[in-house]
């Protein structure tokens, strides 16, 4: 149970690169949060965090490792997200720039496309946003963090009443 079979260093390391690897493919998969993971995306998450187990304990079953690869996976994490608010250009790299998908109820199909994002999918977030067409909206944004953001055209009409 406290015997590792490999050195202390070696699940910092495997903890870590399997961290980094997973986080950039899951960069260029896209910007869905928890929330909005479809049920194949977060089936894809279950069956990735079983397929790389091996690759960080290194067929170890101690506690210690166990323990060992948690603490360096929270590490990493928060070094990261330490790294990330310091520097802005790691920032854009991390997590991207928000993408104008909707401007002035044009609708941009390569953005949706880029994103992953169904028709289906859209008519259900401007239905959210109390928008029944997409030429309500003047601007339709997907931040950086997965979120998206409506803002319809009424809101610019006439500012002086707000």
């Amino acid at each position: 149970m406290f015997t590792m079979s490999l050195p202390w260093w070696e699940f910092v390391a495997r903890g870590i690169a399997v961290y980094l690897f997973i986080l950039l493919l899951l960069r260029i998969g896209g910007r869905k949060q928890v929330g909005q993971l479809s049920p194949f995306d977060f089936v894809l998450l279950l069956i990735i965090s079983n397929s790389v187990q091996n690759s960080m304990n290194g067929g170890d079953n101690s506690l210690i490792g166990g323990m060992l690869i948690a603490l360096s996976l929270v590490a990493c994490n928060w070094f990261l997200g330490y790294f990330n608010l310091k520097n802005p250009s790691f920032s854009y790299f991390l997590e991207g720039k928000p993408e104008v998908f909707i401007h002035n109820g044009k609708l941009f199909e390569e953005v949706l496309t880029k994103e992953n994002i169904s028709h289906e999918e859209l008519r259900a977030i401007l239905r959210k946003n109390g928008v029944l067409h997409i030429e309500e909206v003047h601007y339709g944004v997907i931040e950086s963090t997965g979120d998206i953001s409506i803002i319809k055209k009424d809101k610019f009409k006439n500012p002086s009443t707000h």
